[in-house]
């Protein structure tokens, strides 16, 4: 035999060892359609429309369809569930569900409501924080909170019916200060007028602020949630801060009603399997994402108790009757 047969035998034989002593993968689970479209009120490099765009690129593994984005952009997420509520329930369309769609399905009546779609599975839990530019006057929510009180201040929020909105307006109520909140269509464009000193603080996710985060260019002033967050523990809590709000967002997917059982079971195996994807779990980890699955047939109730807390929180404000 030829040193080059022999070479050449060898290193077919190392070739199959290494495939057997490699971890199986196993082959992504049959779906319905090739392509499916994921739907968000967000703008381009707003919260849900990172969360999408970095999720899918790590579903394709679990799910054998192609993953596309889509901004629907209008009256605070509106548009969006009128785009997802009306769409055929194949698998083919979601929405990805935050606080917003029930905000929006509560105060502005749109076309089409929360109710109009079938909670599929949950994400995550999420962060708000509040935040400033590195450069300005404000070190702390002390001095976020003082200046309030003398000459009133600007703060930021996503859009209208948020929960970023109704953190902003549960924390100007308890802090006993009558701030202009200044909504916008998505968290780019609130950061861009924290960071030029338009706005005084923002309220938003720590996804959608990485960047300027990172850069040095805007800073962590305090989180809504119940407890500090593990990676960002020098950033108090607003009730640490002495205001008794807390606040914390979910992160899933809906789609239209009438979606099949079997659909859903395939999404309700795929979220436990994405998220337990080593690749994909460092990229949720470095945007302070909780992992929180819930699976088609628990996310409904999860949903409709959200909302019923909401809606009674909105009548005791006022905001709705």
């Amino acid at each position: 035999m030829s040193i080059i047969k022999m070479i050449g035998k060898a290193a077919s034989g190392l070739a199959a060892l290494a495939l057997l002593s490699s971890p199986a993968f196993a082959e992504p689970a049959a779906y319905p359609v090739k392509v499916v479209t994921l739907v968000t009120h967000s703008s381009p490099g707003g919260g849900s429309d990172v969360f999408l765009r970095e999720m899918s690129k790590h579903l394709g593994k679990y799910i054998n369809a192609t993953f596309v984005v889509e901004n629907v952009q209008g009256g605070s997420g509106a548009k969006a569930m009128a785009r997802v509520a009306s769409a055929p329930a194949d698998g083919s369309v979601f929405y990805a569900t935050t606080p917003t769609y029930i905000y929006t399905s509560l105060m502005s009546k749109p076309q089409s409501t929360y109710k109009d779609m079938q909670p599929l599975v949950n994400f995550f839990l999420d962060s708000e924080v509040v935040f400033t530019r590195t450069d300005g006057p404000f070190k702390s929510m002390k001095d976020v909170i003082e200046h309030a009180k003398k000459e009133r201040g600007k703060w930021g929020a996503a859009n209208p019916a948020s929960l970023e909105r109704q953190a902003a307006e549960q924390l100007k109520r308890a802090a006993g200060v009558n701030a202009a909140i200044v909504t916008h269509e998505g968290g780019g464009d609130m950061m861009l007028n924290v960071m030029n000193g338009t706005l005084d603080i923002g309220i938003g996710e720590i996804q959608e602020l990485r960047s300027q985060l990172d850069a040095g260019k805007i800073k962590l002033l305090a989180t809504f949630n119940p407890e500090r967050i593990p990676d960002k523990a020098d950033v108090p809590t607003i009730k640490e801060v002495g205001y008794d709000v807390s606040l914390v967002k979910f992160r899933g997917l809906a789609g239209p009603k009438g979606l099949p059982d079997a659909t859903a079971a395939i999404w309700d195996k795929a979220v436990k399997d994405v998220l337990n994807d080593p690749e994909y779990k460092k990229a949720y980890a470095a945007e302070v994402l909780v992992a929180k699955p819930i699976d088609h047939k628990e996310y409904p109730s999860f949903v409709n108790n959200f909302a019923s807390t909401t809606e009674e929180f909105l009548k005791t404000t006022g905001a709705i009757k």
